[in-house]
């Protein structure tokens, strides 16, 4: 790798967007509402699904089995509820899909891009999410007009952590892995990123060890804001 590519101020951000941008365990709030005492072992476990399902549409016969990122969502809350034993009612199944699709976006977020995009340095999302799933996301969180780049791996049919994925990012911008931070706030993704050459920043929220696999990200931090330290 180019060392002066590394020490110099990078030239894009790409953020992860679930988990990163928006808070995917924020549905937990709704059900909560809707089933009493399970509403936090749902958001959790519905997530974990959703990312074994992109795992195993992506490595299965080659792709044979993609099925969009909002298809993928579904299907983990029908199995979380069946697994939880919840009564998942047509009703009860939109409303937490209605909320999945404006998920809470973390409160600095705003702040972040702007110092970016002060600095003159691209931005983007890198997202498993579908093209209309990012657009309402942007969109609800008053993120438009903040981001140069909203690129879903929907259209290479491939979720993360497939190589093909992360090297969106790239095509996208003009700008080099070397020369692009990555940040996610899941530990697998920052991995995966480094392995294919972005520089990284996991943003550690919840306060987890990180992958055991002896590559480690080039920083770590509690927030959004701590990608400045690439600037700084």
């Amino acid at each position: 790798m180019d060392t002066k590519s590394v020490t110099d101020p990078p030239k894009a951000v790409l953020f992860d967007a679930y988990g990163t941008l928006f808070d995917v365990y924020s549905v937990g709030l709704l059900a909560e509402q809707l089933f009493p005492g399970q509403g936090q072992a749902l958001g959790v476990m519905w997530r974990d699904k959703q990312i074994e399902y992109t795992r195993l549409v992506t490595t299965s016969d080659h792709g044979k089995h993609y099925r969009p990122f909002w298809e993928l969502t579904r299907a983990g809350l029908r199995y979380s509820c069946k697994r939880l034993g919840l009564d998942l009612t047509p009703e009860r199944e939109e409303r937490l899909m209605n909320q999945y699709r404006a998920l809470s976006a973390f409160p600095e977020n705003k702040e972040v891009l702007l110092a970016l995009k002060a600095q003159g340095v691209a931005t983007g999302i890198l997202s498993n999410g579908d093209p209309d799933m990012l657009a309402v996301a942007v969109k609800s969180a008053g993120l438009d007009g903040l981001l140069d780049h909203v690129i879903s791996v929907d259209g290479i049919r491939k979720f993360k952590t497939h190589p093909d994925a992360y090297a969106l990012g790239p095509q996208a911008t003009g700008i080099k892995p070397q020369q692009t931070v990555f940040v996610s706030c899941n530990g697998w993704d920052a991995l995966a990123a480094a392995w294919y050459g972005y520089r990284t920043l996991w943003v550690n929220r919840y306060q987890l060890p990180f992958e055991e696999l002896d590559t480690q990200p080039e920083r770590t931090g509690s927030t959004l804001r701590d990608v400045l330290a690439f600037f700084a």
